[in-house]
């Protein structure tokens, strides 16, 4: 009987680390970057994503997008994501004209990462911003224009569902997709 008392914690604490297990934080409260978060479900890829102002750059940045696998499950049961839901943005650079490829594009080195963690205890969705190389992030100000325009044109609860074509259909089903700008 002792063995199933030892055996059911290491178990869970198997269960968490396979699945993400959440947001981890420093003791001064930044976001450490989940150190396997390119074994989780792949979203999406874009390339040049850029905003209504911006000047699209000469090499645009590849975006690609992570979740845990955890909160997919969950998303795929209720169309939402749950509470402790963590999102791996990884911005690389691209390049042109390399080895055999001459007119396409190809990913290169991480030029950096961004992560939206939706974490009740600490008041919901937020963003965290990862220096190149960085393994903690820090707490995007809520001021910042991420916040607002996630909040007006996400798709789900204030993510950018819109882009997971994988995720649209399913959204849709369970009643909690926002069509907004197509």
């Amino acid at each position: 009987m002792k063995r199933v008392f030892l055996i059911a914690p290491l178990l869970c604490v198997a269960l968490l680390a396979q699945s993400g297990g959440g947001p981890q934080y420093s003791r001064e409260g930044k976001l450490l970057l989940p150190a396997d978060y390119r074994e989780w479900v792949f979203l999406s890829s874009g390339l040049g994503m850029t905003y209504p102002n911006d000047r699209p750059p000469a090499n645009p940045f590849f975006e690609n997008v992570f979740v845990d696998s955890a909160a997919y499950r969950a998303f795929l049961k209720s169309g939402s994501w749950p509470d402790k839901t963590v999102l791996v943005l990884e911005l690389r650079n691209s390049e042109t004209k390399l080895s055999i490829n001459k007119d396409g594009r190809v990913q290169t080195d991480v030029a950096g990462t961004e992560v939206h963690v939706k974490d009740a205890s600490r008041g919901g969705w937020a963003f965290y911003g990862f220096a190149k190389g960085a393994t903690e992030g820090s707490l995007i100000p809520k001021t910042e224009n991420c916040y607002s325009c996630h909040g007006q044109n996400g798709a789900v609860d204030t993510t950018f569902v819109q882009f997971y074509p994988t995720l649209i259909e399913i959204a849709r089903s369970k009643g909690t997709f926002k069509d907004g700008e197509k």
